[in-house]
């Protein structure tokens, strides 16, 4: 991930106009609950004090029946009402987390190809499951106890001053000081947080590697450096997590000692004036737990600022990924396309992957609808770029590339891309069954389409010597198959996809000589009237082209058809006749 972007907070308003305001129904409601339980929560100081001054005293047995019976409504009040908030707001954060998970998903996944370049899959993973998880807290029960929470410590506030406004004076003093350094605390805690998910994701990303690379870790006996290198992680992300857990008790710590003094302070007050007659025990004891209800939602809502800043500091990370310009701008590919005829052109088109680096030099070409266009040329020369940007995965810096006439850079890319087959010289294929993959780009493909992919592109000849057949499981990435067989199923699965472009990228790389003779062929019926770019090292595949361009440093050195260029005796014909010997 590109780490000098600079990263944006999410603010509070904005957050609370697209999070917040939306689900107002669920929070109101929730809030309502909350407010009910904690005035049924107040009835328990009331009985305590009518208990010890009315029905003691006085022996009222009526008065006690009648106590005793409200503080069971009560609780029983307390209960319904805390199950029904975590029924709503709890499954209402979850239907959210869901629905976020799934908006930053399509959102990645239409990013553009040079962004997953440059970014770790692990990473990306991280970004989509861990760092929306957060807003549970914002929507579900955290924000509404907080509101809750504070709405109780007014309520109970009243009662005290009306108690005894002396003591409660005492008591504001070390909840101020306690309030003020949770404030100071959290605004430190935020960049933790958000660092934490930075370090999670690079750990996340290079374990998803390891386990992917496992084969290449094991043949060079590199296990113990792969342990160090997580070990390394972890222990970061432990370091992380120690200077938040420092910060938050901090927090509690000092609710701790604050609270207690108070507490001190009150049981010294409240005796004297027990004493001195100015104070019932039935108005100490409801003072107490009166004070006990203020106090509560106050230490509680530190936690809750913990899990809110935790929540703001995932949005960061996930505002930072949304932000991201998407592949396709609908206001600039605005141009919808039918079914296209199949001409390609290049006009001095240049490309860089890197400021200053051209890999595409002022290439032009034209390939005309129903032709087979080779791109030959040494490793690095920008073959593959170029069928990138054939394929629409590349934009060039300058230049224009044409499909029927019509700018690339202009076209709708799903109107583009439906017409689109590509075997890529690195087969992926899905976990899953050989027929699911073969599928892949037409689901509903009848059985008859499916059954000719199957034979144009050999598959069958080793899926029935499987028990299963094309219902065979390959485990992650093919990795039960061979090289061979995984290239036959991406061409069959190209075939299936009936495309009006093709791009064959290497597309016989993995195949032994047998395989390869057989694939040509139906290669060779697949390309029929679809305009094809093939890029093969092996040259012997290609001599039948329409037109054979030589790349060299991103420039057409040379183009033609194979005996021209053979006649030239230039650099086709160097790489030809060194082919040939070997």
């Amino acid at each position: 991930m590109n780490r000098s972007r600079k990263e944006r907070k999410v603010t509070i308003t904005h957050v609370f106009k697209t999070i917040v305001w939306p689900r107002r129904k669920h929070l109101f409601f929730g809030l309502g609950l909350i407010i009910i339980s904690r005035l049924a929560g107040l009835v328990l100081p009331g009985a305590s004090k009518f208990l010890m001054d009315e029905v003691i005293p006085n022996n009222n047995m009526k008065l006690l029946k009648w106590l005793v019976i409200a503080v069971g409504i009560a609780v029983t009040i307390q209960s319904v009402t805390s199950f029904a908030l975590t029924q709503i707001l709890s499954v209402e954060a979850q239907h959210l987390i869901a629905k976020l998970r799934s908006k930053v998903q399509k959102h990645i996944i239409h990013l553009p190809i040079r962004f997953f370049d440059n970014a770790k899959t692990g990473e990306l993973v991280s970004r989509i499951m861990t760092d929306v998880e957060g807003v549970r807290n914002l929507v579900g029960t955290g924000l509404a106890q907080m509101v809750g929470g504070v709405l109780t410590s007014i309520i109970c506030l009243v009662l005290l001053i009306i108690i005894s406004p002396m003591m409660t004076l005492y008591v504001l003093v070390p909840v101020v000081i306690f309030g003020l350094i949770s404030l100071k605390a959290f605004g430190k805690i935020r960049p933790i947080f958000r660092e934490r998910g930075k370090i999670n994701a690079d750990v996340t990303g290079r374990l998803t590697e390891t386990l992917g690379g496992i084969r290449v870790i094991k043949g060079f006996n590199a296990e113990s450096q792969e342990t160090k290198t997580f070990e390394d992680g972890v222990i970061k992300l432990f370091l992380n997590i120690k200077s938040s857990l420092t910060a938050t008790s901090l927090v509690t710590s000092s609710a701790t000692f604050l609270l207690g003094i108070a507490s001190a302070g009150i049981m010294g007050m409240g005796g004297y004036f027990i004493i001195e007659g100015e104070m019932s025990i039935g108005d100490f004891l409801a003072f107490t737990l009166y004070l006990a209800f203020m106090i509560a939602p106050i230490v509680q809502m530190s936690n809750i600022g913990s899990q809110l800043t935790e929540a703001f500091a995932g949005l960061d990370r996930t505002e930072d990924i949304m932000n991201l310009p998407l592949e396709e701008d609908e206001k600039v590919r605005d141009i919808q396309l039918p079914k296209i005829h199949g001409d390609v052109v290049f006009e001095n088109v240049h490309f860089a992957y890197e400021k200053g680096k051209e890999v595409i030099k002022g290439v032009s070409f034209e390939a005309p609808a129903g032709t087979m266009t080779a791109l030959v040329g040494t490793s690095g020369s920008g073959k593959t770029t170029i069928a990138g940007l054939a394929a629409s995965f590349l934009n060039p810096r300058d230049g224009i590339i044409t499909i029927d006439g019509q700018d690339l850079a202009q076209v709708n890319l799903s109107s583009f891309r439906s017409q689109l087959g590509v075997v890529l010289q690195d087969d992926f294929l899905f976990e899953g069954t050989i027929r699911e993959n073969i599928l892949f780009p037409r689901p509903n493909a009848g059985e008859n389409r499916l059954m000719q992919a199957i034979q144009a592109a050999y598959v069958h000849e080793f899926t029935d010597r499987f028990e299963e057949g094309i219902d065979t499981l390959i485990g992650e990435r093919g990795v039960k198959l061979s090289g061979g067989q995984k290239q036959r199923i991406a061409i069959a699965r190209a075939i299936l996809a009936d495309p009006r472009i093709l791009i064959l990228d290497e597309a016989t790389s993995n195949l032994d000589t047998e395989s390869e003779t057989l694939i040509q062929s139906s290669l060779k019926d697949l390309m029929k009237g679809r305009t094809t770019f093939v890029i093969a090292h092996r040259l012997s595949t290609i001599r039948q082209a329409d037109q054979i361009l030589v790349i060299e440093k991103g420039k057409i050195v040379e183009r033609g058809q194979h005996q021209e260029l053979m006649d030239l005796q230039g650099r086709y014909y160097e790489l030809y006749t060194y082919q040939a010997r070997i």
